[in-house]
């Protein structure tokens, strides 16, 4: 079985700790774990790093050709390159640049990729197209099963 993430990109205080105790105590260990994610900050990266930590395998699905170069320098363009090298599997969409259209797309192969689907998600509607409430929203028509993982009245920025 695949396990898919999408979610904010900016998590607000407890956010992560829930969603990591609830991948810890849900999801097998070892090889066990096939893990799909679009590796950018927050949420995907989390969910990245858990899955290699207990020794799953990492599928990326990327948005675009130049991803990393679209991501914060604080720290999690270093780790999308970690993450990156230790996939197993790097599928990356037709666009050499960050692009509404490479996200839509990217959300969508993730969920193709995926038998269920972990939401970082505040249930509010995206930001822009191809965030996380238009994968939840494709994931569901799909028929894909939907974990959404927040604390009710936790804000995102």
């Amino acid at each position: 079985m695949r396990f898919g993430v999408t979610g904010h990109r900016v998590l607000p205080p407890g956010i992560a700790e829930l969603a990591v105790n609830y991948w810890r105590r849900a999801l097998p260990t070892g090889a066990g774990l096939l893990a799909v994610s679009s590796l950018a900050d927050g949420a995907d990266q989390l969910f990245a790093a858990h899955a290699l930590s207990v020794g799953g395998t990492l599928e990326a699905v990327l948005p675009c050709g130049n991803y990393a170069g679209s991501l914060p320098a604080d720290g999690a363009r270093d780790r999308f390159e970690n993450l990156a090298r230790a996939a197993a599997t790097v599928i990356t969409m037709p666009y050499p640049e960050p692009c509404e259209q490479g996200y839509l797309a990217a959300g969508h192969a993730l969920v193709d990729r995926c038998d269920h689907l972990f939401a970082v998600w505040d249930g509010l509607p995206a930001r822009g197209p191809g965030g996380t409430a238009d994968v939840v929203a494709y994931a569901r028509a799909r028929g894909r099963p939907v974990t959404v993982l927040w604390i009710d009245g936790a804000r995102r920025a």
